[in-house]
């Protein structure tokens, strides 16, 4: 005789008594049960449905934590590029404002080597100038002194009182200076050159005698006098041009110029 299986209310009664007597399939004197699951189970008075929502709620709060964490690193690993990158430009601006500062200095230091070459040339300049000047001087002074000494004679001879001999001391005085300053101007170094130094004295010695005469009618009236008295003023200057050569040998002048690279850096 088949055996029926008796419902067991699920509702009133407890967990352990929700099972369902089955026939087995091939005995029925060893009932089965089964479990009603109808219902959610309950664990210390929690359902099922609230856990799940609950598990489910934990890890929508997991993802939310880890999404805001993750961009607060992304933030954060943005930040320190941009620190990085601000540093590598804060060096680069030292960097380029050391290489400014040098360059300023070393532009600094050529404008004043350039200061101070340019006053060493001046200086050079103006020491050269005051040395030639010094020589010129020396010249006029020894053309002056030897060609006056070589007119004296002459003077004496033409003269028939002091004050004409006076006025043409005074004149010869100024005419060999003025020849002694350009006799060293137009020989230069050339001191060998004898038909130079013949030149320059003729051509002194023959204006001075020239304005010496008292015009053409003195020259009509007694031509020899003339050419006597332009030969005179030839002569005291050829004595003056000797004196001053002797004074280049001697070492007493310096020919112009004074230094030949000066002379050839103007040239």
């Amino acid at each position: 005789m088949a055996t029926t299986p008796i419902p067991v209310s699920a509702a009133n009664t407890p967990f352990h008594t929700r099972l369902k007597l089955l026939s087995p399939p091939l005995s029925s004197r060893y009932p089965l049960f089964i479990v009603n699951c109808s219902r959610p189970l309950n664990i210390n008075g929690i359902s099922d449905t609230k856990s799940s929502k609950l598990i489910q709620n934990g890890g929508q709060l997991k993802n939310a934590i880890s999404g805001i964490a993750d961009q607060q690193v992304d933030e954060l690993v943005k930040a320190t590029q941009r620190v990085e990158l601000a540093k590598l430009e804060l060096a680069e601006a030292q960097k380029q404002e050391i290489e400014a500062r040098k360059t300023m200095e070393y532009i600094n230091r050529l404008e004043i080597r350039a200061s101070e070459t340019v006053d060493a040339d001046n200086g050079r300049k103006t020491t050269y100038k005051n040395k030639e000047k010094i020589e010129s001087i020396k010249a006029a002074l020894i053309s002056a002194i030897v060609g006056t000494l070589a007119s004296l004679p002459i003077s004496v001879t033409h003269m028939t009182n002091a004050y004409e001999l006076t006025v043409s001391t005074a004149i010869t005085i100024s005419a060999c200076a003025l020849y002694g300053a350009t006799f060293r101007y137009a020989v230069r170094r050339d001191l060998d050159d004898y038909h130079l130094k013949i030149g320059t004295s003729a051509a002194f010695g023959i204006v001075k005698g020239l304005a010496t005469l008292d015009g053409g009618a003195y020259l009509e009236k007694d031509a020899l006098n003339g050419a006597i008295c332009v030969s005179e003023n030839v002569l005291i200057f050829v004595i003056a041009a000797a004196g001053l050569d002797i004074c280049y040998k001697m070492g007493i002048l310096t020919p112009y110029p004074i230094e030949r690279s000066v002379s050839r850096t103007k040239m």
